[in-house]
């Protein structure tokens, strides 16, 4: 940590138990310069799902409407769900997207490759368009996602937010695991980057700490010495066994990530929204460089790594004396 940010008051941290599509939705439009997601990986098992109808009988011929009714009577579809009546063309459906008609027939097409991924896009979707409201004119998301969802939620994201308004994708590269001869070993993880506005986020490459030259020799000792800019793939290492970062929690990830992404799409006293929240490794980042974090997460044991991580924080939630403020 550098002087000057050492100097800096540490931010706030307001941590909420609950499910986060609800707590989420209570927050205020955006309210949040930096938003990190992420979401449990889609390893085949099922997701929770929000259940939500959107639709619109008025350009549905009336023959189908009872078709509409039956359908609802039976019980809402989660968002994002094809809800138009067999034989009929889309455009009877409201969508909460962005680009409508087109993003159902992109979505429709990778629901015929892989059904498995559109149940877990069908959890992640209404959250990500909560997230996409929060977001400020100057904000930015991160998409923490493995190789099993990358290159589907690029195509879809794309298609509801806007292809111009994808930034970057992050290569973090790391070296622990299994390894296997039967195909390259996985060692990465891929992060999507989204701004909200093209020509007005804010981005401050000076902020971020910059890291040793893979080939020292062939540069001037003072550029040695002061490290290069990092690029958009991130060699570091995971949350060592040992160590002050490690809490235990399974999916906790490195501290050293999470300055990078803080430092270079935040400024001190912005707001730092993250809803799969974990072990709290964005809060704690975000407040120890005065930044003001909001994290929700459902579990317990999240809560409770959180609260002893951060004492400073408070928390907020049916089992919590405090409640929203």
């Amino acid at each position: 940590m550098t002087g000057s940010e050492s100097a800096v008051a540490p931010g706030s941290v307001h941590i909420h138990h609950g499910d986060n599509l609800d707590v989420i939705r209570s927050l205020a439009d955006a309210s949040f310069t930096l938003i990190y997601l992420d979401p449990p990986f889609n390893t085949g098992r099922p997701q929770e799902r929000a259940v939500e109808t959107a639709r619109s009988t008025a350009s549905v011929p009336p023959a189908a409407r009872g078709q509409l009714a039956d359908e609802g009577a039976a019980g809402s579809r989660p968002l994002g769900e094809q809800m138009t009546p067999r034989g009929l063309d889309t455009g009877g459906v409201v969508r909460r997207g962005f680009h409508g008609r087109e993003y159902e027939r992109i979505r429709g097409d990778l629901r015929a490759y892989d059904d498995t991924f559109d149940d877990y896009w069908g959890f992640l979707e209404p959250r990500l368009l909560e997230a996409w409201r929060l977001l400020a004119d100057d904000g930015t998301l991160y998409l923490h996602l493995d190789y099993r969802e990358a290159h589907y939620a690029k195509v879809l994201m794309d298609a509801l937010v806007g292809r111009d308004r994808f930034l970057n994708e992050l290569i973090w590269a790391y070296d622990y695991g299994a390894k296997t001869r039967k195909r390259w070993p996985t060692k990465h993880d891929t992060i999507l980057v989204y701004v909200k506005d093209p020509k007005a986020y804010w981005f401050d490459s000076d902020a971020v700490d910059r890291e040793p030259y893979m080939a020292p020799g062939l540069v001037t000792p003072e550029k040695a010495e002061r490290g290069k800019l990092p690029t958009d793939v991130w060699w570091h290492t995971i949350v060592p066994t040992t160590g002050r970062e490690k809490t235990g929690y399974p999916t906790q990830k490195p501290e050293g990530i999470l300055r990078r992404i803080v430092q270079a799409s935040s400024r001190p006293g912005d707001r730092v929204l993250d809803f799969f929240a974990g072990s709290g490794t964005t809060g704690a980042v975000a407040s120890t460089l005065g930044r003001d974090a909001v994290l929700v997460d459902h579990n317990p044991a999240a809560i409770a790594v959180m609260r002893e991580r951060m004492p400073h924080a408070r928390v907020f939630g049916m089992e919590h004396e405090q409640t929203l403020p």
